[in-house]
């Protein structure tokens, strides 16, 4: 049996400010990918098709286990570049307050004012270039640690859904027009249960160099 499963792409969390900056404001973290309810008792379908929701295996608290630990640390390692754009986004806005209160003030002096704006420009430019250059390696690292999870998961749901029969699993978080699955059929509680069972997390998790 040939069978194909879709995923989300792996995590992206930390997300560098690197769009154009009028108003610099500092970067926030992205909102976390909603799963499907899980209260009341995982079903496992009887029939040949299954629904999953692989944004659920991302849920800090009830998916997969792995995903937590590799994203905190994948965040960790740029957290130093995160704040610094974050420091440079503040800079940006002083800046920019300083400027238009020198422009709103009974003697502008259109010289003064005018040095300001450049350092303002050079600063954004920097700042968008910066922001740029690390939103990119941190595409590249999280490619590099979660690859191998994203396999490992797939290989798991593979052994999953042909150890039960099913011969068809649509991915609702990526299928359009899913609205909703019955617990009849959906197995996404069911799976990340087991695979957190047979894959805990211990010390010995750790990201690639």
């Amino acid at each position: 049996m040939k069978s194909r499963y879709l995923f989300l792409p792996a995590i992206a969390a930390v997300l560098f400010a690197a769009a154009s900056v009028t108003v610099a404001q500092p970067a926030t973290s992205a909102a976390k990918p909603q799963g499907p309810a899980t209260t009341g008792t995982v079903n496992v379908p009887t029939g040949k098709v299954a629904v999953i929701f692989s944004a659920a295996f991302q849920d800090q608290k009830q998916g997969i286990a792995k995903f937590g630990v590799l994203l905190t640390k994948l965040n960790g390692e740029f957290q130093k570049t995160q704040d610094e754009l974050n420091q440079s986004a503040k800079s940006i806005q002083a800046l920019q307050d300083e400027i238009k209160k020198m422009q709103e003030s009974p003697s502008p002096d259109a010289k003064t004012i005018q040095s300001k704006v450049g350092q303002l420009d050079q600063l954004k430019k920097d700042y968008q270039r910066r922001g740029e250059d690390g939103q990119a390696a941190y595409q590249r690292r999280r490619q590099e640690i979660f690859g191998p999870l994203q396999e490992e998961v797939g290989k798991a749901l593979d052994i999953y859904v042909k150890s039960r029969g099913i011969t068809l699993v649509l991915d609702a978080s990526q299928v359009e027009g899913i609205l909703f699955a019955s617990e009849t059929i959906d197995i996404t509680r069911a799976f990340i249960s087991e695979y957190n069972s047979k894959n805990p997390v211990t010390a010995s998790v750790t990201t690639p160099k």
